[in-house]
């Protein structure tokens, strides 16, 4: 039985070594808003705030059709309100520049030419940088645009956020890729313990290639 099991594990060790990992390179466009919005008033005027994603990550083989891929991804993120009230229409733009680790549990399913894949995992992110706008139309005195502080003693949001990930598309025989996904924040960006436990909701679209 000993030499049986040693057999095993030298076998399974042997074919994660040859396990062929490969790499890729995918991006595209976020669609990015918040779980609620600021204020009962804003609820209307919620709009998707587009933004972008630029990710690298590794595919490693650890079951037939199985694959885990942890990677590194800049994710911008944010929300919008834009409509009019009483004749007056005004835009409020969050955006968040953040940097992203993911480790996401793929599996891959043959169909046609290539494999149709879905995945999903955690991740865990630091934001990089942060503006907000509000433009009044007509009224340059009522319009603001200014940094987020992630930090120090005026610190308005957190740095540091955690979710899932969860992910699908198409990958064609030359490693092409065509990928949708949506990113779950579980954390709360506001730092203020009274302000509204709002979160990143991130609907994304994109291309990229397995090399």
């Amino acid at each position: 039985m000993r030499k049986l099991f040693l057999i095993t594990l030298v076998s399974c060790i042997s074919t994660a070594a040859m396990a062929q990992v490969s790499y890729g390179l995918k991006g595209g466009v976020n669609l990015g808003k918040f779980s609620e919005a600021f204020s009962d008033e804003l609820k209307d005027y919620e709009k998707m705030n587009p933004s972008f994603y630029v990710t690298g990550f590794a595919d490693i083989p650890v079951a037939p059709q199985f694959s885990i891929q942890p990677g590194l991804s800049l994710q911008g993120k944010g929300a919008k309100y834009e409509g009019e009230v009483n004749g007056t229409s005004g835009k409020i733009t969050v955006n968040i520049m953040s940097l992203e680790i993911p480790v996401n549990a793929v599996y891959y399913i043959p169909a046609g030419t290539g494999n149709v894949f879905l995945g999903a995992g955690p991740y865990v992110g630091y934001a990089l940088s942060g503006t907000y706008k509000s433009v009044v139309s007509g009224n340059d005195d009522a319009s603001v645009e200014e940094d987020i502080d992630f930090s120090g003693d005026d610190k308005e949001a957190n740095a540091f956020e955690a979710g899932l990930n969860f992910m699908g598309g198409y990958k064609l025989s030359n490693g092409f890729l065509i990928n949708a996904g949506y990113g779950l924040g579980l954390t709360k960006i506001a730092a203020d313990d009274d302000a509204p436990n709002y979160k990143n909701r991130v609907l994304s679209f994109g291309i990229g290639f397995q090399f």
